[in-house]
C-alpha cells in the first residue's frame, strides 16, 4: 500500500515539475521578448519626437478620468499631478463614487469648486445616480462629478466617459501619480498610428517610500516594509516586463486599471465597462478583442514600457489578501463570461494563446501549485519520496522562480535604473528569494480563496484600502503647479 501511495505521490509531483517547468519558461520567455523589445525602444527613444507631439495642434486631446471612492488621503496630490502633466490639451475628471469619507471636502477645499451643472451624453449606461458636477472658479481643466455608488470601478469609470469631451480617454486611479510625461508618451502609438491603435498601457510602480515633491516622483526609493518590497519586484515582473513580452506578442489581454488610454468612440461601441464585472480592466479589452475581431477590424492594443504610474500597494496581510482575493474573482469572472473564446481559432492569438495561458497558469496555478508543495514535504516526510527528486521538484517550483525574478531586476536595472543606492538593489534581490519562499505559497492560497469565492458567486464591491499618503519635501499647495489648460466647449468625437 505505501509502495501504491508513493508512486502515485512520485507521479503527481512529477506532472507538477513539468508544469512548473513550462509555466516558468513562459516566463523566461515574455522576460527575454521583453529585454529585446526595450533595448530596441531605446535605441529609438531619441528618435521618438515626444516634442514634436506636445507640439503638434493636431495631437488628440485627452480625458483623464479618475474614478475615486473613500480617497481622502491621497486625491489631492494626485489630482495636483494629473493637473500639471505635459501634455498639449488635456481635462481632468474625477467621479466620486458615493465616498462616506471627506474625499469630495479635500477637492473642494482644495481647488475652490463651484457647481456647475453640464450636459452629459448617456454614451454608456450609469448605474449609480450623479448628483452633481463641480468645476474649479478659476477655470483649471478639472470637472469633479459626484454620484451614488454602485459598488464598482467600472460604473465611475462609465460616469466619467459620459462626461468626457475629448476622443481619447484615460482611466487611472485617484491614488496614482504620473510622471510628468507619462501621457505623452502613452498617447504616442495613437498618433503614430490613429487608424488601428484603439488602447494603450503604461507601467505601474510601487511609490510606498518614494519621495513625492509638487506632484511628482522625485526620488525612488525601495518601500521600508518587507511585503511592499516583495510586491516591488512582483510589479516589475509581471505589470513591467511580462506585459511588454504579451503586447510584442499582440496578445495583450490586460491593460491595468491603473493606468490606460483608449478611443472614446470604440468604448462607447462596446457600452463602456460592464456592470457586475469584477475585474473590470482586463474585462474591458477582452471585450475590445472580442469586438473587433468579430468585425474584422484592424487594430492594435500596445503596452507602453515607459510611461509610468505611481501607485501605494498595500502594507498590511489584511489589505493585500483582499486584494488578492479580488484579483482571483476578477479573472475568474473574465474567462467565465467568455469563455466561448477560449481555444476558438476565430480570436487568434487571443483565444488560442493568451487565454488559455491565463487559464491553465493564472487560474488553475494555485491548486496544482499547493498540492504539489504540499504532497512534496508530506511524501518526504513520510519517505514516499526520494530525497533527490525531492530537491529537484524544489529547485524547479521555487529556484526557477528565484532566477526569473531576479533577471527581472536585472533587465529594469540595465533599462530604466529606477533605483540610484545600493541598498535598495539589494533590497530588492532579498525580496526576490521571499517572494518565492514564503510569499509565493501564501499568494496562492489567497488566489485559491478567491476562486472560491467566484465559485459561490458571493458579493463584491469596491475593496477598503488602507491609505497613508506619499511623503512630500515640502506642503503642496496648488499655487505651485504651473498654469493648467483652460476648459473649452465641448469637443465632438472627432475632435
Amino acid at each position: 500500500m505505501k509502495e501504491v501511495v508513493g508512486d502515485a505521490v512520485h507521479g503527481f509531483d512529477t506532472f507538477v515539475i513539468g508544469y512548473f517547468l513550462v509555466l516558468n519558461t513562459i516566463y523566461l520567455i515574455l522576460i527575454l521578448i521583453a529585454g529585446v523589445e526595450l533595448i530596441r525602444y531605446f535605441r529609438r527613444r531619441a528618435y521618438a519626437g515626444f516634442d514634436d507631439v506636445f507640439a503638434n495642434p493636431l495631437t488628440p486631446a485627452v480625458s483623464l478620468i479618475l474614478p475615486a471612492h473613500n480617497e481622502e488621503p491621497l486625491i489631492v496630490e494626485s489630482v495636483e499631478a494629473m493637473l500639471s502633466l505635459r501634455y498639449p490639451r488635456f481635462e481632468v475628471i474625477v467621479v466620486d463614487d458615493g465616498s462616506t469619507d471627506g474625499t469630495f471636502s479635500r477637492l473642494e477645499e482644495a481647488f475652490g469648486l463651484v457647481p456647475l451643472p453640464l450636459v452629459v451624453a448617456p454614451l454608456v449606461p450609469v448605474e449609480g445616480r450623479v448628483r452633481g458636477t463641480w468645476v474649479p472658479a478659476d477655470g483649471r481643466a478639472l470637472v469633479v462629478v459626484s454620484k451614488d455608488s454602485a459598488g464598482s470601478k467600472g460604473d465611475a469609470a462609465n460616469a466619467g466617459i459620459n462626461a468626457a469631451r475629448h476622443p481619447l480617454v484615460c482611466v487611472t486611479d485617484a491614488d496614482a501619480v504620473l510622471d510628468e510625461e507619462a501621457l505623452l508618451r502613452v498617447a504616442k502609438p495613437f498618433v503614430d498610428d490613429p487608424e488601428r491603435v484603439v488602447a494603450t498601457g503604461g507601467t505601474v510602480r510601487a511609490a510606498n517610500g518614494s519621495t513625492m515633491y509638487r506632484g511628482r516622483i522625485v526620488e525612488s526609493r525601495m518601500p521600508s516594509s518587507w511585503l511592499a518590497r516583495i510586491q516591488v519586484v512582483e510589479y516589475l515582473r509581471s505589470f513591467l516586463l511580462g506585459r511588454v513580452g504579451w503586447s510584442r506578442l499582440d496578445a495583450l489581454l490586460i491593460i491595468s486599471g491603473a493606468f490606460g488610454l483608449f478611443r472614446r468612440d470604440v468604448l462607447a461601441e462596446l457600452g463602456g465597462f460592464r456592470a457586475g464585472a469584477i475585474g473590470e480592466d482586463a474585462d474591458l479589452i477582452t471585450r475590445m478583442h472580442q469586438l473587433l475581431r468579430e468585425q474584422r477590424r484592424p487594430y492594435r492594443i500596445v503596452f507602453v514600457s515607459e510611461p509610468v504610474c505611481w501607485t501605494e500597494v498595500p502594507e498590511t496581510t489584511a489589505v493585500l489578501t483582499r486584494q488578492r482575493r479580488r484579483w482571483a474573482r476578477g479573472l475568474a469572472d473574465v474567462l467565465w463570461v467568455h469563455r466561448r473564446m477560449i481555444l476558438n481559432p476565430r480570436y487568434g492569438r487571443i483565444g488560442l494563446v493568451a487565454m488559455p495561458y491565463y487559464l491553465m497558469f493564472e487560474l488553475l496555478g494555485p491548486i496544482v501549485e499547493l498540492l504539489g508543495v504540499t504532497t512534496a514535504l508530506l511524501g518526504l516526510a513520510f519517505g514516499l519520496l526520494d530525497p533527490s527528486f525531492a530537491a529537484l521538484f524544489f529547485a524547479v517550483a521555487l529556484g526557477y522562480g528565484i532566477l526569473l525574478s531576479i533577471a527581472a531586476l536585472l533587465v529594469e536595472e540595465i533599462s530604466y535604473h529606477r533605483y540610484d543606492r545600493w541598498s535598495d538593489l539589494g533590497a530588492a534581490v532579498a525580496a526576490s528569494f521571499m517572494e518565492n519562499v514564503g510569499y509565493r505559497q501564501l499568494h496562492s492560497w489567497w488566489r485559491l480563496q478567491g476562486l472560491w469565492q467566484a465559485v459561490r458567486r458571493r458579493h463584491l464591491e469596491w475593496g477598503v484600502m488602507t491609505r497613508t499618503g506619499f511623503s512630500t519635501e515640502t506642503p503642496i499647495t496648488v499655487d505651485h503647479l504651473p498654469p493648467a489648460t483652460v476648459l473649452e466647449a465641448p469637443a465632438d468625437l472627432t475632435d
